[in-house]
């Protein structure tokens, strides 16, 4: 058999040292030393060669608009939220595309290769909506883009939010989205759950919802979700995102609540980097950190998740579409430090957020799609520990972006060399 392309030498995230073989843009075999033809043999040896990363949760019409029109003095989620509401009058479908198609050569850049985005659809314009269909065409052959009806100003506290959020959908938006803490009371909260996920039932779609990101321990709207999945046979296609209340709830309440979302099979998208940054600003000490109860969660079966959520936006003045980066925050913030907690956290934003996505090709298994990251690191705990540098990603069974390794070489008198901050358990004594 003969191959596009043979990669030799690689180490997959399960420890296997194996050889991959493509062709037709596929993944046609995986397998120890494999001798074959191909058109490029490219060597691998001892790096990590894993599934691309996936982003569950971002806002792709508002990236790399930080400053525009100011920055945000406070750096709270709802100077953000206020900020934001200046910025879209002043948007323009060019620039939002713009925009969004340079942050998606970054994720290329990055081996992220698959992004849910969450799109407002306050603005009647829908300027966004329709900017961001345009980029997911125009980058389908590298980037799996999902978008969501968003409707961020509330959908009953925003006079056209509801029929915007149709609209959008009918223009080919992939989810249905919501924000039930930020309606006007708590009822119109729950009664926007309830009237969403029957949107979604009735159009055989995803919900993937903004739920109670507030430090407010009463806000318990993911029970609402939980119970809309079970009622209407969305078991598997629900996600809450941020979930940052449950910090702050009462462990009585959170001992009844996990395991009704577990048995609704919700799953959880907490944003590590923009939770604890945003979460706990009215705190003096002890100050909140506002990240979900993660370990719990796994505990339960419930599938987890971590997404980027902002780069250079009104809400967080940072980011480089690192996957690593969240993981890295992610792993330390809900304190998972065992060698298995680490691994799982690199599911988080591998082969976990793309079975919350519903990605059917993803995967490092004959079949499926060639689409795979080439990793300066020897496994996924060292990858998340050194946030490795990329060697090399391929899309569809094409190279879309390479670089070689490059050490550092230290000048310091009796101690010059090549530097490796790669790691080997040392030989015992």
């Amino acid at each position: 058999m003969s191959f596009d392309t043979l990669l030799k030498g690689g180490v997959l995230p399960d420890g296997t040292a194996a050889d991959i073989g493509i062709l037709d843009g596929r993944i046609a075999a995986i397998a120890p030393g494999i001798e074959a033809e191909a058109a490029e043999t490219i060597d691998v040896a001892g790096h990590l060669v894993s599934p691309p990363f996936v982003d569950p949760h971002f806002h792709m019409d508002a990236t790399l608009s930080y400053g525009l029109p100011r920055i945000n003095a406070s750096g709270t989620l709802l100077e953000g939220i206020g900020l934001w509401g200046e910025l879209k009058p002043l948007l323009t479908h060019e620039a939002v595309k713009q925009r969004a198609l340079a942050y998606c050569d970054w994720a290329a850049s990055m081996g992220l290769l698959a992004i849910r985005t969450h799109v407002d659809v306050c603005d009647d314009r829908l300027l966004a909506v329709e900017a961001l269909l345009e980029v997911k065409q125009e980058i389908s052959h590298y980037i799996d883009l999902q978008l969501v009806a968003f409707p961020q100003d509330g959908l009953y506290r925003s006079p056209t939010a509801r029929e915007n959020t149709l609209r959008a959908l009918d223009l080919g938006v992939d989810v249905v989205g919501g924000i039930p803490h930020f309606e006007r009371t708590m009822a119109d909260g729950r009664a926007s759950v309830t009237e969403l996920c029957e949107i979604a039932a009735q159009r055989g779609l995803m919900v993937d919802m903004h739920c109670d990101e507030t430090d407010d321990p009463l806000s318990r709207h993911i029970e609402q979700l939980a119970y809309e999945t079970q009622r209407l046979g969305l078991q598997g296609r629900v996600a809450g995102s941020h979930l940052t209340s449950m910090h702050s709830m009462d462990n009585y309440y959170v001992s009844k609540l996990l395991p009704l979302m577990a048995e609704a099979q919700v799953a959880a998208i907490p944003n590590p980097l923009i939770n604890i940054t945003l979460q706990g600003r009215h705190d003096t000490y002890p100050k909140r950190r506002g990240m979900t109860r993660v370990p719990e969660m796994l505990s339960h079966g419930i599938r987890v998740g971590f997404g980027q959520d902002c780069v250079l936006d009104p809400w967080y003045s940072l980011g480089t579409a690192d996957m690593l980066d969240v993981a890295f925050m992610g792993l330390h913030v809900a304190q998972m430090t065992s060698p298995a907690a680490m691994r799982r956290c690199y599911e988080m934003v591998t082969t976990q957020s793309a079975a919350i996505m519903g990605l059917e090709s993803y995967g490092l298994e004959v079949g499926k799609r060639a689409d795979l990251v080439v990793l300066d690191a020897g496994d996924p705990v060292e990858a998340i520990r050194l946030r490795a540098t990329r060697l090399l990603v391929m899309a569809r069974g094409k190279v879309i972006a390479r670089r070689a390794r490059s050490p550092m070489q230290l000048a310091i008198p009796g101690r010059e060399g090549e530097i490796d901050r790669r790691f080997r358990v040392p030989a015992a004594g």
